[in-house]
């Protein structure tokens, strides 16, 4: 670190982590921009997540209203992330060249007591969100900022990244149409949505997908080739498939790898595509079938303008709620109203998409959209 940490100062620490999302560096944006603007305050990034305290040499950086300049409308974070290992589980290196994990929480502790840390904003997803409440029960005053893709946070309508993948992924449907009509062909488009359909499922609707497949329906393949067969009865020649990386036959298997990354303890999801394609081939399909896997491109670039905004609402009321003290609290987006809620209900259940109640299936079957089931 090159610069005095021992100040007068308030000093907040923010820490971005799991998977990057368009509106990390707005969220950032509106954190340093709030403090700066109510005064004594000095806040700081921690690199790679919590990472940044718990490796040998502390990797600290200060944020200014000058180094947030413009950030907003950048993808990615500007302190970086990761989603490996953790304050619970950080990957040490053996001398015999192997990997371990460890406990470092409460070395993570006393370096924020060391370094004078009001308070930490951790902005990231349910994993993320889950070692907030663990530190908070460690006694470390933190506050959460919901960050998913997957929108699959039950206490916050909407997580921003969302709408910047729902317009990623609507936008390859757009594209993937015309071609697909071109040809006559069948094609299948794979998204993300590990355990949350609503990437998929908005995407479906928007694009004008005849089949939309999402972790929460198991499917049958015997009925998306039904549905495949009738769209080419109706002389339409082509039908495209948007289908979650995590959807699952009626096997309730997922399709994916085994993690490799030491501190990682999820599956690798991806390949239910190609295997929904060979499951439509062994069935007898003949029409061409071709294969998109949209992956990494729905996490990157410029967040929409939907997302910029909610995001920098997230930084600027993270902000008060470290300036008032309270901790222990996620912040949400509930019916127009930025607002907080305790961590403890943030992670208590997954906002998963439901069948039985949700309005957008029930839309998507009324407009001829099959699910699989």
């Amino acid at each position: 670190m090159q610069f005095n940490f021992y100040t007068m100062s308030r000093k907040i620490l923010v820490v971005t982590g799991g998977g990057d999302c368009p509106g990390l560096n707005a969220v950032i944006r509106g954190i340093v921009k709030s403090a700066a603007s109510d005064g004594d305050w000095e806040v700081f990034g921690c690199i790679e997540s919590f990472n940044g305290l718990l490796k040998d040499e502390i990797e600290i950086v200060p944020l200014t209203e000058r180094s947030v300049a413009g950030i907003h409308v950048q993808g990615g974070t500007s302190i970086k992330t990761t989603n490996h290992g953790g304050p619970f589980q950080f990957p040490v290196r053996q001398s015999d060249g192997s990997w371990k994990v460890e406990d470092r929480s409460q070395l993570l502790k006393k370096r924020l007591e060391d370094l004078g840390i009001e308070c930490v904003v951790n902005i990231g997803g349910d994993g993320s969100q889950r070692i907030s409440l663990a530190l908070s029960d460690l006694g470390v005053p933190i506050v959460g900022v919901p960050k998913t893709i997957d929108n699959d946070l039950s206490s916050t309508d909407f997580t921003f990244g969302f709408q910047t993948a729902v317009q990623i992924a609507t936008e390859a449907v757009d594209k993937l149409v015309t071609t697909a009509a071109s040809h006559n062909r069948v094609f299948i488009l794979e998204v993300m949505g590990r355990d949350a359909g609503w990437i998929a499922l908005h995407a479906a609707i928007a694009g004008g997908a005849e089949v939309c497949i999402i972790p929460e329906i198991p499917y049958d393949p015997q009925k998306i080739v039904d549905r495949i067969n009738q769209r080419y009865a109706q002389n339409a020649g082509f039908c495209n498939i948007v289908i979650a990386e995590g959807a699952k036959g009626l096997d309730g298997k997922v399709t994916g790898s085994a993690p490799t990354a030491v501190g990682d303890p999820n599956i690798k999801l991806g390949g239910v595509g190609d295997k929904l394609k060979l499951q439509l081939q062994a069935l007898g399909v003949e029409h061409d079938i071709r294969v998109t896997v949209l992956g990494h491109l729905q996490r990157g670039g410029i967040p929409v303008a939907y997302d910029r905004v909610l995001a920098t609402a997230f930084g600027a009321h993270a902000f008060e709620l470290v300036k008032n003290r309270k901790y222990r609290r996620m912040v949400a987006y509930n019916k127009t109203e930025i607002v907080d809620v305790p961590l403890e209900d943030a992670v208590k259940s997954a906002n998963n998409v439901n069948p039985e109640t949700s309005s957008l299936v029930r839309a998507a079957k009324n407009i001829g959209i099959a699910f699989g089931d």
